[in-house]
């Protein structure tokens, strides 16, 4: 009985290979062989050519026909492969993924990002290697926050890391299963973040920068740096919508020193300074105090030179202030806080719940004082202040 197959190809077989075919069919009757030539025989009507007869008892032996079986099979086979779905073969997400959520500008948070991705690395986690990391700016546009915190939660992040108080809260207003890392929150209990530093709960935890604490320790200082200056002053403060004000965690010292204070509703701008500054002169203040506040350190430039422009000495809890012209800064390093929430995220990354790591404050503080800009004030920083000064800027 014949069996035999015939791959299928792309183009009709010659006439030397259906001549093969015949020749090697052996027909045990006469009969079953006419109808093989006939079968054989090209559409054409062309003739097949014969070969040797002994060729036909050699390549019987051969078992041609179960290699033709394993050809059909290896393109069966190979057919199915290319046809799988590519679904089929999907990998899981190789890397953790981390949002980062902002309230300012990518360049804003220039220092921030880098200290940031140094401690990172310094925890074995790479940015593009082995942890990708989507960003997220408001471009000092607060009411943007929630859609982008939503919008790191859709991608499914691992873990949030959100910069200060105003992220820290629509990350947390996002989503309560999510690990949120806060990055330098002035007073995370306060503002309804965690229930304790030392057991936080939930899904938040962090550092916080505790500037508004430091509020009072800020302006005695700026007193002492301005003999003669009496225990009242401006405040100029930016009010953000659904964030407690910081009034709620500032010391006593602070509230007995600055008698006039000049709030902003909403985004800040060129012209809302102008007002606050002429509220503060009819108020004939003699100093200023500026919050460690993301949006009005993001337009420090401008306050800056209101600022000399009103011959005020000011001061801030933020170390860029004094950098960039003003009197004195007093309060922790954000860019070491930010160094330090990576050792939270790698923690979380590496299986740790957020509400078993306490909240970490600063320990550490720097006193900046900028000597240039107390000559244009026309001051005199007495050499007790230059003495306790981490940094003077000459």
């Amino acid at each position: 009985m014949l069996t035999r197959c015939v791959a299928a190809s792309a183009s009709p077989p010659s006439e030397r290979d259906q001549a093969r075919l015949f020749d090697t069919a052996a027909p045990a009757d006469a009969e079953l062989r006419a109808n093989l030539e006939r079968s054989a025989r090209p559409a054409s009507g062309g003739r097949v050519r014969r070969t040797n007869p002994m060729m036909r008892r050699t390549t019987i032996g051969r078992r041609r026909g179960d290699r033709v079986k394993r050809w059909d099979f290896i393109t069966l086979l190979g057919g199915a492969l290319v046809s799988w779905p590519v679904a089929t073969f999907a990998q899981p997400r190789s890397a953790p993924l981390v949002g980062w959520l902002s309230p300012n500008s990518r360049a804003f948070d220039t220092d921030f990002r880098n200290a940031f991705l140094q401690g990172l690395h310094e925890q074995g986690y790479d940015e593009g290697g082995n942890v990708v990391i989507e960003y997220r700016y408001a471009d000092e546009h607060f009411e943007r926050l929630p859609e982008l915190a939503e919008e790191l939660v859709r991608l499914r992040s691992d873990v949030i890391v959100a910069r200060v108080t105003a992220a820290s809260l629509a990350a947390k207003k996002a989503t309560s299963t999510t690990p949120i890392v806060m990055d330098g929150t002035a007073d995370p209990i306060g503002a309804g973040l965690v229930a304790s530093l030392a057991r936080p709960g939930g899904n938040v935890t962090g550092t916080s920068s505790i500037s508004d604490q430091l509020a009072g320790k800020a302006l005695e200082l700026l007193r002492d740096a301005v003999p003669g200056l009496h225990p009242c002053g401006g405040v100029v403060e930016s009010c953000q919508r659904g964030i407690p004000s910081p009034d709620a965690g500032a010391d006593q010292g602070r509230r007995q020193f600055a008698r006039n204070r000049v709030a902003g509703a909403g985004g800040i701008n060129p012209d809302e300074f102008d007002e606050a500054f002429r509220a503060i002169d009819r108020e004939h203040a003699q100093a200023l105090d500026l919050l460690a506040d993301p949006m009005l350190l993001s337009h420090q430039g401008p306050i800056i030179s209101l600022a000399t422009k009103a011959r005020l000495p000011s001061v801030t809890g933020a170390r860029g202030y004094a950098d960039a012209g003003g009197l004195l800064s007093y309060g922790p390093s954000f860019t070491a806080l930010s160094r330090r929430t990576a050792f939270y995220v790698a923690r979380i990354l590496k299986g740790t719940a957020p509400a078993d790591l306490p909240v970490e404050q600063p320990t550490a503080f720097e006193l900046v004082v900028n000597l240039k800009t107390a000559k244009a004030l026309g001051l005199t920083v007495p050499p007790s202040i230059l003495a306790r000064a981490d940094e003077v800027i000459e």
